[in-house]
């Protein structure tokens, strides 16, 4: 099982979805980084450059094994991919 190493949120404010995974995450007691790509243009070049995404929430997800990108809530998915954090 991969250990998850770092978990990066980025979101904007008046995303209820963003809100979403916000409380999931927290509800599962998991430590992650919030980038607003409002406030922080670096935040919204990555989402766009890096990652290939035009929406939040995307939650990045670094594991020992890899890297998993998921677009928008998905609480099934999250659950799968952040099993072993």
């Amino acid at each position: 099982m991969s250990a998850v190493t770092r978990i990066v949120l980025f979101s904007q404010p008046g995303c209820l979805s963003c809100e979403l995974t916000r409380v999931f995450l927290e509800a599962h007691q998991l430590t992650f980084e919030e980038r607003d790509v409002n406030a922080d243009a670096e935040a919204r070049r990555e989402l766009v450059e890096t990652f290939d995404a035009q929406s939040t929430p995307l939650l990045v997800i670094v594991s020992d094994t890899g890297v998993e990108v998921i677009e928008g809530f998905d609480p099934e998915r999250l659950d799968r991919a952040l099993s072993a954090a």
